[in-house]
């Protein structure tokens, strides 16, 4: 369980949080979190209370959306929003390279590159919210506003 604590992905994200507000905890969990489904039953609350953290390639840049678990965003949506008719999900391998964590456990915080970053509003439905620091066993709490303010995202709808 420590080793995960010790991974350089999981240091990167906890680094950014302490930076943000030392009183944010990384907890590890026995099961992994690499789905929003599988993050809810190890934390035991609602699926909508996950962020997911979904990267897409628009042209040449990389936009991040922190959105619920248990919506899907919408493509239709993030074209208008940013004026792009070819927005696409980033490869893996894209993921890794701009944010520095791979699929499963994309941390809202802590990337290897700056990114502008998109929140969906149905999050703030939650008095506290759970997003991956890093590894698909590592998640951190935090409520809506200080998730807007950690990443300085944009509150948009974009969920279908």
């Amino acid at each position: 369980m420590n080793s995960i604590l010790n991974k350089e992905p999981v240091i990167r994200a906890k680094k950014s949080l302490k930076q943000f507000n030392s009183d944010i905890k990384v907890i590890v969990l026995d099961q992994t979190a690499r789905t929003a489904n599988d993050a809810a039953t190890a934390l035991g609350c609602k699926v909508g209370a996950i962020v997911k953290s979904l990267l897409f390639k628009a042209g040449d840049s990389f936009i991040l959306c922190l959105v619920s678990g248990d919506k899907r965003c919408s493509l239709k949506k993030l074209k208008k929003i940013l004026n792009e008719k070819n927005i696409s999900m980033a490869s893996p391998e894209d993921v890794k390279k701009v944010t520095g964590y791979t699929i499963g456990g994309v941390s809202p915080t802590g990337h290897l590159t700056q990114i502008k970053i998109f929140t969906d509003e149905t999050l703030n439905r939650f008095f506290s919210i759970f997003a991956a620091a890093g590894h698909p066993n590592a998640v951190f709490e935090i409520n809506f506003e200080n998730l807007i303010a950690l990443t300085s995202s944009e509150i948009k709808d974009l969920t279908e």
